[in-house]
């Protein structure tokens, strides 16, 4: 029999979860969708926009207005990522590259279906995505805090219509890690495919049944790791159910989700350097701007 303090966290989850299930979900470049899948389990109802493997072409795509709550994706990072060494990270970037005109496709459908939030992960180079009406909360995020056995490093860009900030409830960064799982795996990695399903979060019996071995291997490590897509997902789901805000909460002056108190502007040294390094970056990213 619980206790009434668990019998009333309880209660009290159970209720985020049943807020969570009315809110209708739409993710968009989502691959094999372990992102989308993260939003299932913390009770979202995630629907799927066809690849472009099955023919689809984001670009003809219109989603319906005031039909979604929410809109998930993962756009291509490959232009902003300074793992592509064509290209130096400090470098402006061509806003005619393939991976700008995505982003450019990713606000067009936030511009139409208008929903009351959305989340853009990326890497941290990424130029801003900027559509009226929504307050953005850019933020960090890794895998080894929130429970994983790699460093993967996610960014996120979320958008919200009623100015809602996400709190992160970051774990304890574990530090007896692997190389971090990632869609080069797929051409070099001899780690196997069970084990960069676990490094991503996923159970060991996970399975594509219709993929190559090369392939499955890339899909795997290109996903969001599954428990870092449910630390946002969950961060989401309190941040946009009623009566769940704390308003006289008061957050880290880089966006990264962590609680300050009395006349602190950051919660961390590492927080006060991340925010001049985001004034750097945007003034290289001025002119790129989504």
């Amino acid at each position: 029999m619980p206790m009434p303090d668990q019998l009333s966290k309880f209660l009290y989850l159970k209720f985020q979860m049943i807020k969570a299930q009315s809110q209708l979900v739409l993710s968009l470049f989502h691959g094999i969708d372990i992102f989308g899948r993260a939003f299932d389990a913390e009770g979202f109802c995630v629907v799927r926009a066809a690849e472009i493997d099955l023919g689809f072409d984001i670009r003809d795509f219109h989603p319906v207005k005031h039909r979604f709550d929410g809109i998930i994706a993962g756009s291509p990072c490959q232009p902003f990522s300074v793992a592509n060494r064509t290209r130096s990270h400090k470098s402006k970037i061509n806003c005619d590259c393939p991976g700008c005109q995505m982003l450019k496709e990713f606000s067009r459908s936030i511009t139409e279906a208008q929903p009351k939030w959305f989340l853009l992960e990326n890497v941290p180079q990424v130029p801003d995505v900027i559509i009226p009406g929504y307050k953005i909360q850019r933020f960090d995020l890794r895998a080894n805090e929130c429970g994983l056995k790699q460093i993967r490093l996610r960014h996120f860009q979320f958008g919200s219509l009623d100015e809602a900030t996400l709190e992160i409830e970051r774990g304890r960064r574990i530090t007896d890690v692997e190389p971090a799982a990632m869609a080069s795996d797929g051409k070099k990695s001899r780690r196997s495919f069970t084990r960069l399903c676990e490094l991503q979060g996923l159970p060991p019996d996970f399975e594509l049944p219709y993929f190559k071995d090369s392939y499955k291997k890339h899909v795997i490590g290109n996903g969001v790791a599954f428990n870092v897509g449910r630390t946002v997902a969950k961060a989401i789901r309190d941040a946009t159910c009623e009566n769940s805000r704390d308003s006289s909460a008061k957050f880290c002056g880089c966006f990264c989700g962590r609680r300050i108190t009395g006349k602190q502007k950051f919660a961390t040294p590492a927080c006060r350097k991340r925010m001049q390094y985001k004034r750097e970056r945007a003034l290289i990213n001025s002119e790129s701007q989504i």
